[in-house]
């Protein structure tokens, strides 16, 4: 079945006919041809497979986790294909990374969006742990999904990272989150991040070393 449904995900994957100036490749996912925009100079301008992950279930799973009209967060959107995805499926999208890497995702979400959505998405600068309440006061925002796809790995911002979930997350929020096993260091992280919330595994990738997770506040997963 994981190879099965792994060989489904590749499939949804192109690459230009004739070589360009400009290197990207193309995806298949709600119905529309996605071209990303990829750098080779840092970990987040490249597309990773856990954004596959989970932008295969958003469409498959479209009717029990509808995003039209939802209000939607990426963290460490990267190049915005989980954003964009999200965003033609719908939901009102801001797509956040550090922001060296925001010229990039914000041509990617403008190239795979514009005209195509009911709500144009947002980029947004967010450094993990910085400036949260002034960015993202707790008064005025609330996102129905936090999504997130490969944000753990060998970065030693690990306790700003949970910080960002636990700020961001409302009582009803939902965290779909796309989490690929490296290391014992990184993986520690998911025993520390259900301390604060409730973890469910909704897939796993074996042959990826990626599980899928829904998460919400402790207490409030139905």
């Amino acid at each position: 079945e994981d190879e099965q449904m792994v060989a489904e995900i590749m499939r949804r994957r192109f690459f230009p006919a004739v070589i360009t100036h400009k290197a990207w490749e193309g995806f298949h996912f709600a119905g529309h041809e996605i071209r990303i925009t990829e750098a080779t100079d840092c970990y987040g301008a490249v597309v990773w497979p856990s954004a596959l992950v989970l932008c295969y279930f958003l469409e498959t799973n479209s009717k029990q986790y509808n995003l039209v009209d939802k209000n939607v967060i990426e963290i460490g959107a990267g190049t915005g294909l989980v954003s964009i995805v999200a965003t033609l499926l719908g939901a009102l999208v801001t797509a956040t990374d550090l922001p060296e890497l925001l010229g990039n995702l914000q041509h990617n979400v403008l190239q795979n969006t514009k005209l195509k959505c009911k709500h144009q998405p947002r980029v947004k600068e967010l450094s993990w742990g910085i400036d949260l309440e002034k960015n993202f006061p707790r008064s005025s925002c609330h996102f129905d999904y936090i999504m997130a796809a490969d944000v753990v790995y060998h970065h030693p911002f690990l306790d700003e990272l949970l910080l960002t979930f636990d700020h961001l997350c409302k009582n009803d929020t939902v965290i779909l989150w796309a989490m690929k096993f490296r290391l014992d260091k990184e993986n520690q992280f998911v025993g520390r991040f259900q301390t604060l919330f409730d973890l469910e595994v909704i897939s796993n990738f074996p042959s990826w070393n990626i599980t899928l997770y829904k998460a919400m506040r402790k207490g409030r997963m139905k």
